[in-house]
């Protein structure tokens, strides 16, 4: 019997600089929605990758001396440790926009909206951001910089590009998204995309003059151009598939499999208006859903700045604290949908309260009872009715997900209080080796619920249950 497919995919981040709290933020989630998915029976389909072309690449590799291939090339297995340190599944997908099929796959994609009608050739003049990789409208500015890079300076273009048509898509776009009202992920943020093109699309550029930037993938049937960075990345969505030579796959799980692509904030736009146009003018079929994340920011709600010194680096977070600690931050502390604020002092009291004193101790204290009073672990079900819990995650709500396991967990710990399996084992040996079977199998329930959120402790909690041992040292050490 073939299986129902699924396809997500994080955002591809520059390899200029290494991951920070929002790329984990956004992987990790992702990573949970595939777990999910997997566990349920689904074949999924988890991509993520690197964007490697651009100005900003080309930039960075001059100001380190080196060629920008083999600065991507470092960068890129950089990513991929990172992505280790973040728990991500194994059998991820990666893909690179140096890719020789990612490169195929977007002059292919050139060429068919080009046959369609959709680029032009034009000479202008704009404001561009190197930083976003975008260019900027006096409106967007704050006192003649760009707010997200403020202090670094604007490039002036001035060339002969080509153009795609975004001006035609507007009407296309608001009759998708009415045909299509949970297409973004919060509701809030699809009326914020709604009153963006409402407002009128414009056309952008979408090459730059190789004589200038020659840092990119040439423009069929001209030589001269490069693709903008942009145009040429978000491609990468389908090229990962084998797009567009294995049609069997982007069948499978571009057609068929529910294409869900998660992104911060900043990038709404690009995902899912400017890159619906393109698959619009392409003729290919639209993703399916688009889920947004807010900021992680610093105390305050301050934005998070190299600059000002107060961005916290989510590898010094793992180093000291593992793997699990930073999911379980990034999943319940954090909102699921709204900027959140990132302090070490913040992320120590909820390891404290929630993972410590929480599931740690919890989970010390059933299975010192059962190493003690029972002779092995109780038979554990076959399955248990998660249909409950499941279905948030089909919201993409995972700060309430992790709330129902700690809801769990909560209750656990005070029906230990209430009924003192301890004192009764005492005194009715048989009545309390009963309930500290139940408290044993509830136990198991929650290491079940953990599979998706943080994956290292649902299997090490799963072999203390059914070795019927108590960990040698806490599942997670209390921080003074």
């Amino acid at each position: 019997m073939t299986k129902e497919s699924f396809y997500i995919t994080t955002t591809l981040p520059y390899v200029n600089a290494p991951l920070h709290m929002g790329h984990a933020l956004e992987f990790v989630r992702a990573d949970t929605i595939a777990r999910y998915k997997k566990l349920i029976g689904l074949d999924v389909y988890f991509n993520t990758g690197t964007d490697e072309h651009g100005l900003k690449i080309f930039e960075k590799a001059e100001e380190n001396k080196i060629s920008p291939q083999d600065f991507v090339d470092q960068g890129y297995e950089i990513f991929k440790e990172q992505l280790r340190m973040f728990g991500i599944s194994e059998g991820i997908h990666f893909i690179r926009t140096t890719d020789a099929r990612h490169e195929v796959a977007a002059q292919e994609f050139w060429i068919r909206v080009r046959d369609n009608g959709f680029i032009y050739k034009k000479t202008y003049e704009a404001k561009y951001c190197i930083g976003c990789e975008s260019e900027k409208t006096d409106s967007e500015l704050v006192n003649g910089e760009c707010p997200t890079h403020p202090g670094k300076e604007l490039k002036i273009i001035n060339e002969e590009n080509y153009f795609f048509k975004y001006s035609e898509f507007g009407d296309k776009l608001l009759d998708f998204y009415e045909k299509n009202p949970k297409f973004v992920v919060p509701e809030f943020r699809l009326n914020e995309i709604k009153n963006f093109v409402k407002g009128g699309l414009q056309d952008f550029s979408i090459s730059r003059l190789k004589s200038k930037m020659p840092w990119g993938i040439s423009v069929p049937g001209d030589d001269t151009q490069v693709m903008y960075v942009w145009f040429d990345a978000l491609v990468n969505y389908i090229s990962t598939l084998g797009w567009p030579k294995d049609l069997e796959n982007f069948e499978k799980y571009w057609v068929n499999g529910n294409p869900t692509q998660y992104c911060g904030k900043d990038n709404t736009r690009f995902q899912s208006a400017m890159w619906q146009a393109m698959l619009m003018a392409a003729g290919l079929p639209n993703s399916h859903q688009i889920v947004v994340n807010g900021f992680i920011t610093a105390d305050g709600g301050v934005r998070m700045s190299k600059t000002v010194g107060n961005v916290v680096d989510p590898r010094d977070v793992i180093k000291e604290y593992g793997t699990d600690a930073l999911r379980y931050f990034l999943l319940r502390e954090v909102s699921s949908f709204e900027d959140s604020p990132f302090t070490m002092e913040r992320f120590k009291d909820a390891y404290n309260s929630g993972l410590a004193n929480g599931l740690g101790n919890l989970s010390s204290r059933i299975l010192t009872l059962s190493e003690k009073y029972l002779e092995k672990c109780p038979e554990i079900p076959e399955k248990t009715d998660f249909t409950e819990y499941f279905k948030i995650y089909e919201e993409f709500d995972l700060k309430k997900a992790a709330d129902y396991v700690w809801d769990k967990i909560q209750n656990l710990d005070k029906k230990i209080q209430t009924s003192e399996p301890f004192k009764v084992v005492k005194i009715d040996e048989e009545k309390g080796k009963e309930m500290i079977r139940e408290l044993v199998l509830e136990l198991y329930v929650i290491a079940r619920m953990l599979n998706p959120l943080m994956p290292e402790t649902n299997v090490k909690l799963k072999k203390l249950i059914r070795e019927n041992k108590k960990p040698n040292t806490p599942l997670f050490l209390r921080k003074e």
